[in-house]
């Protein structure tokens, strides 16, 4: 990192709810794609970046700063989710301190949704590239370097004086094929240090590719503030050229594609599979997709292509849910998504939610009834976050900015509970729909298979039991009967009256 002009942060922040810690031992540890496509165009304009990526490092606060300190950048860019706010607040106020000429820019989800309540609170940033941030960033650069007016840079927020100033937001970027390959070789131990979910891959090392950006549909509970609703595609030759190069110059033999909507395109979709297969690629591979986008032709190609798994949104198994949420289809149609799925033999993983809006004892008891009955063998539970940017946050909380919330906003915390229901209630249902989901037989036996078959999760799953026997004996000893949640620790607020 010596001699960098920027350095990028992905800081660091609580992505486990108190009392579950040990779920780190099987949790997602994939590095920003973002930063790594912020620093190929920063370098392609000539500048010398690095990228700090605080969790998978283990590196707290105190760690991140010190590091950028030392290389003295003229540049700190940091990407911010809402959970990770207060974190990278503390990382700019840090560097201040010390490098007071330092220039602090921030991007990312939670800026596109909420850069000016961001900026008025934080005076440690000084400024907020909203949006695509590939161009506006290296156009800031030029701007801080003399050679233009920062008011010309767009989609920016800036400080004059006292006062905050926006400009323009910069149409999308409809020309992904213009630009630089993601810089993978600026991640200290890539690819083997950057490991995804366990069991979300089944041989390792592992990459992630982001083949188009954008998502034409407006669930209530997503934010699409950064990419918007345009959907953009790399050209087929393009992508698999990136996997090409990942398993040819790292070794990576499976490709995770993290698309808000790989599918939206059946025709790339189409021709990036028959380019893998005409050049016997052998990698594999995952993907995202709605149940209204697949079938059985499409699947059995996927599948000839190396395709091991695609995640749904399936979020419910009650309709009235899945209405209230805009989504434009019914448990009926997730069901035969799924079951065509499993036909072309590609993993289903269901994508769920727990706590939306409207839910209740009798849509839980029909959700669970749903993911026992499906041919699926994972499934990740969300517990219901209002985002700030999605159109839910604003049903529920109006225009207030619910700061307070933002350190628990990761997906694995209750911070809002539907009417009757409390987050202690929640919780126990959140557990008692996995534990009723993963410890049937069948479901034991095929991890049993797997784990087998690709030995390398075995020792992320152990600790993982270890660490949750750990916390459930210590739940029982403090009285607390089992329960791993700290309802000390969550905060439960009523939605706004309108």
């Amino acid at each position: 990192m010596p001699g960098a002009d920027i350095v990028f942060i992905n800081p660091p922040y609580e992505r486990i709810a108190p009392g579950y810690e040990f779920v780190k031992h099987i949790t997602n540890r994939s590095p920003s794609l973002g930063l790594l496509h912020l620093a190929a165009e920063a370098r392609a304009h000539g500048y010398r970046p690095a990228i700090i990526e605080s969790d998978v490092l283990n590196l707290s606060v105190a760690d991140v700063a010190a590091r950028v300190v030392a290389a003295m950048p003229a540049y700190v860019g940091i990407t911010l989710f809402t959970v990770g706010v207060w974190g990278a607040a503390a990382i700019a106020r840090r560097i201040k301190q010390d490098r007071p000429d330092t220039r602090i820019i921030v991007g990312g989800p939670h800026i596109s949704s909420m850069g000016p309540e961001t900026m008025q609170r934080f005076a440690e940033f000084d400024y907020a590239v909203v949006g695509e941030g590939e161009k506006a960033l290296t156009d800031l650069l030029r701007a801080l370097e003399g050679r233009n007016d920062p008011r010309s840079v767009p989609s920016l927020i800036y400080r004059d004086g006292a006062a905050l100033r926006t400009t323009p937001r910069s149409p999308v970027n409809r020309l992904l094929d213009d630009l630089p390959m993601p810089a993978w070789d600026l991640l200290p131990g890539f690819p083997r240090a950057y490991k995804p979910a366990i069991y979300d891959f089944p041989r390792g090392p592992v990459a992630t590719i982001a083949a188009s950006r954008g998502c034409p549909f407006q669930c209530k509970f997503c934010d699409t503030s950064t990419f918007g609703a345009t959907v953009r595609h790399y050209s087929p030759a393009i992508v698999f050229d990136m996997m090409r190069h990942l398993r040819d110059t790292y070794g990576v033999r499976h490709v995770m594609f993290v698309d808000d909507l790989f599918l939206a395109s059946k025709l790339r979709a189409t021709e990036l599979c028959e380019l893998m297969l005409k050049n016997d690629l052998k990698m594999t591979w995952t993907c995202t997709a709605r149940v209204d986008t697949v079938k059985p032709d499409i699947l059995a190609l996927m599948k000839r292509a190396g395709c091991w798994e695609i995640s749904f949104g399936l979020e419910s198994g009650a309709d009235e849910l899945l209405q209230k949420m805009d989504k434009a289809v019914r448990v009926e149609n997730s069901e035969q998504a799924v079951r065509w799925t499993a036909a072309a033999g590609i993993r289903t993983k269901g994508l769920f939610m727990l706590g939306y809006p409207g839910e209740n004892r009798d849509t839980i008891r029909r959700t669970k009834e749903f993911v026992r009955r499906i041919p699926m063998t994972i499934m990740n539970l969300s517990k219901f976050t209002p985002y700030p940017g999605s159109p839910i946050y604003r049903d529920l909380f109006g225009t207030n900015i619910r700061d307070d919330h933002w350190e628990k906003m990761n997906g694995m915390n209750f911070v809002w509970a539907p009417e009757g229901m409390t987050v202690e209630e929640l919780d126990r249902h959140y557990q008692d729909i996995l534990v009723s989901f993963y410890r049937r037989p069948r479901i034991g036996w095929y991890y049993l298979k797997l784990t087998l078959q690709y030995p390398n999760h075995f020792y992320r799953l152990l600790r993982f039991l270890l660490g949750f026997l750990g916390a459930k004996l210590k739940s029982l000893a403090s009285g607390r009967g089992g329960l791993l949640v700290r309802p000390r620790e969550v905060r439960l607020d009523a939605p706004a009256k309108h």
